[in-house]
């Protein structure tokens, strides 16, 4: 049996009577990661050092924004800066123009261009299971108010919210709930997150696949049965160049308009990593594969010999700091194990400049991006594809087949012309030569 999380969106059915409570729940939650923001700059300012989200709980859980939710809830908020803060400081070592987590405010000017006021917008609130209590029966949760917004009386110590899910979903095991405000309607909605135990299947077969996470081509794979997939990032590059312009836009930074741009770039990004694992997984089944090699993370930012970011060019550099590699990963894993199918972390190292066909290791072998020529046994295939093969056969271990000269006949027509896939908005990913609506 393998445990898993699911989560399910549900509409609110007394929404006239929970808006409001919500809503102040929700400036809440916008003033305390100002507040915990502007700590963590001066923290930084002065020792150059980013405080972890114990730090942040330690210095601020006696502030009066932090009681203006339940106490896991200001745990998550302070949790979900820390990650922020984080990600900035990896990406800022290889773009200076990155900036820090932004204020969650919107200011407000008179037609002479001076600030009237400012206005926190409403940002969403996670409930952890000390502070559910959810009625089944019913369909209803009780979501314990911030100290700051209890009453005297004990019945206005909670938010009583009625939920509906779409037809055939039932909350079970029910782990955590955010209140998500969409701002395209104006109101509240619920998302529900609960434990599940689910069979897992046998593998499909007894095939391997190896994948190759990179910038051009976000994922380059190739399967044991001399087959190999391509999979482009243009979406998330496009993404990557016309999100940032269209936000350095706005009349503030971290204002609303801004604040539904950011929300609609991570939504694109989380689409394109949920349908790019599930074409990849629904490809392994249909070749009968029971393992996945995938390479590991810090093979994608470090060079091999040191512990330096890469670099790849300004542009390189955007791109890949942009796109949450790990991310990818655990919902690549998570919907290959549900399928039977393994999958494993291996080194990097030297995948790229060794040929998967021979052996011989040259960094002058690799040409240019998109093509590996092979000195020693003129072979001449796709790169991506040949660092995938590497992977998949892990040549770093002592014990591989690929240790050493391969043997067998290896022909490089699959190697040198890889299926490609583009994603298209409305059917996922598809066929390069299928692909309509290929425009973001």
């Amino acid at each position: 049996m393998l445990e898993v999380h699911r989560t399910h969106r549900a509409k609110i059915l007394n929404h006239s009577q929970v808006e409001e409570p919500l809503d102040r729940h929700g400036w809440s939650a916008s003033k305390l990661w100002n507040v915990a923001n502007y700590h963590s700059r001066q923290v930084w300012d002065e020792t150059g050092e980013i405080p972890d989200h114990g730090d942040l709980k330690d210095e601020l859980k006696g502030h009066i924004k932090y009681k203006g939710l339940h106490s896991q809830s200001s745990q998550r908020v302070l949790e979900e800066l820390a990650e922020a803060f984080n990600s900035w400081d990896g990406k800022r070592k290889s773009d200076s123009r990155a900036n820090p987590p932004g204020y969650r405010k919107k200011n407000y000017y008179d037609d002479h261009g001076n600030r009237v006021h400012e206005e926190h917008p409403r940002s969403t609130v996670t409930w952890k299971q000390n502070g559910i209590k959810h009625d089944t029966k019913n369909n209803r949760v009780r979501l314990s108010k911030g100290a700051n917004h209890k009453e005297h009386p004990r019945a206005w110590e909670y938010i009583l919210v009625e939920y509906e899910t779409r037809p055939g979903v039932t909350v079970e095991n029910l782990q955590q709930v955010r209140a998500v405000y969409d701002k395209a309607k104006g109101r509240w909605e619920l998302h529900l997150v609960c434990k599940a135990e689910v069979e897992t299947p046998n593998a499909p077969g007894e095939e391997t696949a190896g994948i190759d996470l990179g910038i051009c081509n976000f994922a380059a794979v190739a399967y044991s049965t001399e087959e190999a997939d391509l999979y482009p990032g243009n979406r998330l590059r496009q993404d990557g160049y016309s999100f940032p312009k269209e936000i350095a836009k706005c009349d503030d930074s971290g204002g609303q308009e801004a604040t539904r741009l950011h929300a609609k770039w991570s939504e694109r990004r989380t689409h394109f990593f949920h349908s790019l694992a599930k074409h990849i997984v629904e490809r392994c089944i249909e070749k009968g594969v029971c393992h996945i090699n995938i390479g590991e993370l810090a093979g994608v930012r470090e060079e091999d010999d040191n512990d330096e970011s890469k670099n790849w060019g300004r542009h390189g550099n955007l791109d890949l700091h942009g796109w949450a590699f790990d991310r990818f990963s655990n919902i690549l894993e998570y919907k290959a194990t549900v399928e039977g199918i393994e999958v494993v972390e291996v080194s990097e190292r030297d995948t790229s400049k060794t040929c998967c066909v021979c052996g011989r290791e040259d960094d002058s072998q690799r040409v240019e991006r998109g093509l590996y020529v092979c000195e020693k046994c003129d072979a001449a295939f796709n790169a991506d594809v040949n660092g995938a093969e590497n992977i998949r056969l892990d040549i770093n271990q002592s014990n591989s087949e690929s240790s050493g000269q391969l043997s067998g006949d290896r022909s490089t027509g699959w190697l040198a012309q890889p299926g490609v896939y583009l994603h298209d908005l409305s059917r996922g990913f598809q066929p390069r030569t299928e692909v309509v609506d290929a425009k973001p």
